[in-house]
């Protein structure tokens, strides 16, 4: 590590970035068990703010793992590493001045707390995409459920490897009984007012 020499002082600075694009970068983490919505809920939004003018960027779970974390498992110890370098990606997209929107499982309290750490607590929002297990089950799009009741999936979230809800997040979207649009709209809201220069 001794012959490593950041240059991190010398670039453009955030700041700057920032105030070219008239936009607070802040990264907005939507956890939740899978099929709650949170990458169709992220899509949206990402829409809906670029739509306005704000330059954003959905980081998306099964995206990441066809390149930067394509050679992590599932097990706690990958989990932990996968989140980890997300993280470090969103601090580096947050120096360039862009709005984050990370679509993640990231299922223990732990791992959540680790990448808040890394990214800046007053740059981490964590935002709970709630959805009861047997409604995520119901939708089920990918079919991950059926193969993990089966036994041929091993240590999926909710079934046999635990979730640990937030206990204080920043924003709590219910979305059992909501539209997409409803979600969204929400959670549009609620960005709009941390990302706006006043």
């Amino acid at each position: 590590m001794k012959n490593i020499h950041p240059i991190f002082d010398r670039l453009v600075s955030r700041e700057e970035k920032e105030r070219f694009l008239n936009q607070k970068s802040k990264a907005f983490w939507l956890t939740g068990l899978s099929g709650s919505g949170k990458s169709t809920i992220g899509e949206r939004v990402e829409r809906m703010l670029f739509d306005q003018g704000f330059f954003v960027q959905l980081i998306d779970g099964d995206n990441i793992r066809t390149g930067i974390c394509n050679n992590l498992g599932f097990s706690i110890e990958d989990r932990d590493e996968n989140i980890r370098r997300i993280a470090e990606v969103t601090k580096l997209f947050l120096n360039n001045g862009t709005i984050c929107i990370n679509s993640f499982v990231s299922p223990t309290k732990e791992i959540r707390k680790n990448a808040a750490n890394i990214i800046g607590a007053n740059d981490f929002f964590e935002i709970y995409i709630n959805t009861p297990l047997v409604e995520c089950e119901k939708r089920d799009v990918k079919g991950l459920y059926a193969k993990a009741r089966s036994g041929k999936l091993l240590g999926f979230t909710g079934i046999d490897s635990p979730y640990e809800a937030p206990e204080n997040p920043s924003l709590t979207i219910h979305t059992e009984n909501k539209t997409i649009e409803e979600s969204a709209s929400k959670l549009f809201a609620f960005i709009i007012e941390k990302i706006a220069v006043k």
